[in-house]
């Protein structure tokens, strides 16, 4: 169980009720993918306030469930915010879409969802 995410610091928030465990782990799968998406579209278009929003959003959840990528995911938050054109970001949104796609499909299959 949980390969590509963490619970401790769930559950610690949680304080230790699975039930509220099980929710948070269900409004991950309800927001984050959402999230991805926008940051797969948004990137290559270039769309800087759009991945600014999408990954801005996306970092307390990431580092809630512990994915392992919140600093990458701040350099893509950054590319945006900063509209650094000068910068190839396509690596970092690889590896968090990658962390993304692989929690999700675990969480998926951890909780039932």
């Amino acid at each position: 169980m949980s390969e590509y995410y963490k619970l401790h610091r769930v559950r610690e928030m949680a304080d230790n009720d699975e039930d509220f465990v099980a929710a948070l782990a269900a409004a991950f799968l309800e927001e984050v993918p959402e999230d991805a998406e926008r940051l797969r579209t948004a990137v290559p278009e270039k769309d800087y306030k759009e991945v600014y929003q999408a990954a801005h959003k996306m970092k307390p959840t990431i580092d809630l469930f512990e994915l392992g990528v919140l600093d990458t995911l701040i350099e893509v938050q950054d590319w945006g915010k900063f509209e650094q054109s000068d910068k190839n970001i396509e690596e970092q949104l690889t590896t968090v879409l990658t962390a993304v796609d692989n929690a999700v499909n675990e969480i998926k299959v951890d909780f039932g969802l």
